[in-house]
């Protein structure tokens, strides 16, 4: 199991070292898991208290000329464009991290606002879905009665992800992909989302404060950014490059570089600085043996975050979205 710190880091590299003598690798994670001592839960995480963000907000637009897009990154990617609806293959678990990262968008939305709908609780929300690969999260988004754009520079994930939706008719009118970078966009699109996605993203990216920058200028005024990458520790290189990739290849080798890794303080650091407060960071927890997520204390592996853009008042925002819904449609009256 993920979780721990940097003395946990050393002894699962020993104990890995050792696990032919004691019984293959499923030994290993099972008898190491007493050691970490991990607080998870399959519920929701708690919030952090609101913090105060900077009033800074760029001006200028995200030059075109200065791309957070990695070429290194997108050949990586281009190898495995028609495997991303493969359940057992090497997106699973990203797969499997929609049971955990879906519920957390939506029910962060909904505790934003008194309204919404039974059976589309997201309808009228403008949600971006930044480096969508062939869609795994822009499509629950959808069903859930948002109104999805997904954009990735890759082409033939786009073309993978379009030829998804076209299977449900009403997905087909709720998502539209678009192969594009956030730098290319953002003169079309400046303020136009509700929310901003980007799920296991930045640590991709070659800049991260221009695409940081880039999602303050296509999200609305106290609009909601969520965030979902790894953190810059010892245990996340053994965890998340040594076993995950070199080991149990639950992804493929070279899918990372610990370089890249985004400490969760790095990342608030640049998004209070672009006019975003801090809402909420979360621990991450995955377990490779049965291939599932919940949520935990310690953020010393994978995380989650919501950031909110500061807006002057009179502005929209999610909240003002959904309850606009409600003279179109009955609100429900319980939660989901």
């Amino acid at each position: 199991m993920w979780g721990g710190g940097g003395g946990a880091a050393r002894a699962l590299t020993r104990a890995l070292g050792r696990r032919r003598a004691a019984g293959g690798l499923r030994g290993v994670l099972q008898s190491y898991s007493w050691k970490i001592q991990l607080k998870s839960s399959s519920s929701l995480p708690v919030s952090l208290p609101e913090r105060n963000s900077s009033m800074f907000t760029a001006k200028r637009l995200c030059s075109t000329s200065h791309s957070s897009v990695d070429s290194k990154e997108m050949k990586k990617f281009q190898l495995l464009a028609h495997k991303w609806w493969d359940e057992e293959g090497e997106f699973s678990a990203l797969h499997s991290m929609n049971d955990i990262r879906v519920p957390f968008i939506r029910d962060t939305l909904l505790n934003m606002s008194s309204n919404y709908h039974l059976g589309n609780p997201l309808a009228g929300v403008k949600i971006l879905d930044v480096g969508c690969g062939g869609g795994l999260l822009s499509e629950p988004l959808g069903r859930l009665g948002a109104s999805v754009t997904g954009i990735d520079p890759l082409e033939d994930n786009i073309r993978t992800a379009d030829q998804h939706k076209s299977f449900d008719p009403v997905l087909a009118k709720r998502i539209q992909y678009k192969s594009s970078s956030l730098e290319e966009i953002v003169e079309e699109f400046m303020e136009t989302f509700d929310v901003i996605v980007a799920s296991e993203v930045v640590e991709h990216v070659a800049d991260l404060e221009t695409f940081i920058k880039c999602c303050s200028q296509v999200l609305k005024p106290e609009g909601s950014l969520f965030i979902t990458t790894i953190n810059k520790t010892q245990l996340s290189y053994v965890l998340g490059i040594v076993v995950a990739e070199k080991i149990m290849g639950i992804v493929p080798e070279g899918t990372h570089e610990w370089e890249k890794f985004v400490p969760p303080e790095e990342l608030e650091r640049l998004l209070e600085a672009n006019g975003f407060s801090v809402k909420a960071v979360n621990g991450m927890l995955y377990n490779p043996l049965s291939g599932s997520w919940s949520w935990m204390e310690s953020t010393s592996v994978n995380y989650a975050l919501h950031a909110v853009k500061s807006g002057a008042r009179g502005e929209s925002s999610p909240t003002d979205a959904l309850s606009e819904m409600e003279g179109e449609q009955p609100s429900a009256t319980t939660a989901l």
